[in-house]
């Protein structure tokens, strides 16, 4: 596996402490750059890239670097910390050493500490990695320091750490595979777990989670459909009678009494000079939490404290353009969101996903939603908004085992959507339980609840109530 190693350093990297850290393989070793000066690398004779460093992040957020990394992985202190990757090329002989050498000379320097603690290279990094007759492989044709090869279908990357986080590199990864019509295949160990972030982004495009296995070789971790590489990728391993079996490593985990309250909602703005965007998940996280977001970022680690005027400022340097980012709660409440602001035709749309999780003896914040449904038809231009109970993992992390898929549990339309099915439509509903109105009396919206969660019933409500309000016949 491709190895990542992570500095965590007390004070921040400056020009002198990071050619120190370049030196680790001596003063032969060329230095580049790529990702316009964002990617520091770590070249051979010919200019083909060792190690590749990303440019320093601030982390401010408490609990990020533990999030991510695991417990012990932060320096002692309440931070902030600089958070400065290095990511060794796949293949080449002691490149993992080159890496490590490099982030342990930075805490040498700038205190902190490196994850793994024993990574190669890490001892006796004040001494230069014998770097003679080290050749790299000739770089990826989309030049992307993530990508460990690159077919005409896929591009396949190399992972093994607790947690797979949509870092900037898989960010620009992903980027670069949909622009190119490719799929992103993250390759990983059976005890990785993918973020929250890196999963939905994986879910919603032809992306894939290699897991290795040893019994049946390679399987989804997010379908546990067995895969073999074929035709320059990885796909579906069809047996004789053209269907694809499911691994039993995906099947083996039982129960936990862990859940996930899922809410899912979108918000359309007119495009004003006065707009403030990040109103709608900071309404929710706090009716949820009792506290707003506690960070957020482009990528994974979300080190910026939370501030919704610089997400808007952001927001709008890259509009038209969409922008995608992430946000994180507390430690003491797993809570971890993505929110995409997109240019319209209506106006400034934000698409949301905020999921919180649960211990067995912890109760979701299923009473609030009512009340949050009010607040944002009223005052954040809410559109629509479903919310879903599902069992999952309380650090909201995916493990490559089958979670059953959430159950919805309630519908929320907004004004607008309700003038556009009509009101005697959206008021006089199938379901069991009447609609609770919502927002102002002249543009009201409506909360459809849909059951208690716990079972598939709660499906068919939903199914039935979207055929009513679209004017389909009853089935």
């Amino acid at each position: 596996m491709t190895q990542d190693v992570v500095a965590l350093t007390q004070r921040m990297p400056d020009s002198l402490s990071v050619l120190a850290g370049l030196l680790a393989g001596g003063p032969d070793l060329r230095v580049g750059t790529t990702g316009e000066g964002a990617v520091v690398q770590l070249c051979d004779d010919e200019g083909r890239p060792l190690v590749s460093v990303e440019v320093p992040l601030l982390i401010q957020v408490p609990g990020e670097a533990v999030r991510l990394l695991g417990a012990g992985a932060a320096p002692e202190g309440d931070g902030p910390w600089w958070w400065v990757e290095a990511r060794a090329a796949a293949g080449v002989p002691r490149a993992d050493e080159l890496a490590g050498a490099f982030a342990a000379r930075l805490t040498m320097l700038l205190g902190g500490r490196v994850w793994p603690a024993d990574a190669p290279g890490t001892t006796g990094a004040a001494r230069p990695v014998d770097v003679s007759g080290i050749t790299a492989v000739p770089s990826p044709a989309a030049a992307q320091p993530a990508v460990d090869m690159l077919t005409d279908k896929a591009a396949v990357v190399l992972q093994d750490r607790p947690v797979i986080p949509m870092t900037s590199w898989l960010t620009e990864a992903l980027r670069a595979t949909v622009e190119s019509e490719r799929s992103l295949q993250i390759v990983t160990p059976p005890h990785c777990t993918l973020s929250l972030p890196t999963r939905l982004l994986l879910q919603s495009t032809s992306s894939r989670w290699v897991v290795q296995d040893e019994r049946c070789g390679y399987y989804d971790g997010l379908t546990g459909a067995v895969l073999r590489w074929q035709d320059d990728t990885f796909a579906p391993d069809r047996g004789e009678d053209g269907q694809t079996p499911v691994a039993e490593a995906f099947t083996e985990a039982g129960p936990t009494g862990e859940r996930q309250l899922v809410v899912s909602l979108r918000t359309v703005h007119r495009p004003t000079a006065d707009l403030v965007l990040g109103g709608a998940l900071e309404a929710a996280w706090e009716a949820l939490t009792g506290a707003p977001p506690a960070g957020w970022g482009t990528s994974e680690p979300a080190g910026l404290t939370w501030s919704r005027r610089r997400l808007t400022d952001l927001a709008y340097e890259r509009a038209p353009r969409p922008t995608w980012l992430v946000a994180v709660g507390s430690p003491d409440r797993p809570a971890v969101a993505t929110l995409q602001v997109s240019r319209t035709p209506d106006g400034v749309e934000e698409d949301i996903t905020l999921v919180l999780g649960y211990g067995p003896d912890e109760a979701p914040a299923l009473d609030a939603l009512p009340g949050l449904a009010d607040e944002l038809v009223t005052r954040h231009g809410l559109r629509t908004m479903l919310c879903q109970l599902a069992e999952g993992r309380r650090d909201l992390n995916a493990p490559p085992r089958f979670e059953r898929p959430p159950l919805p549990y309630a519908f929320v339309l907004g004004s607008a959507e309700v003038t556009e099915v009509g009101l005697d439509t959206a008021s006089r509903t199938p379901l069991k339980e009447a609609p609770v109105r919502l927002g102002p009396g002249g543009r009201p919206g409506y909360y459809y609840p849909l059951g208690d969660g716990e079972t598939a019933e709660s499906w068919g409500a939903l199914e039935q109530l979207m055929r009513h309000l679209r004017g389909a016949p009853p089935v």
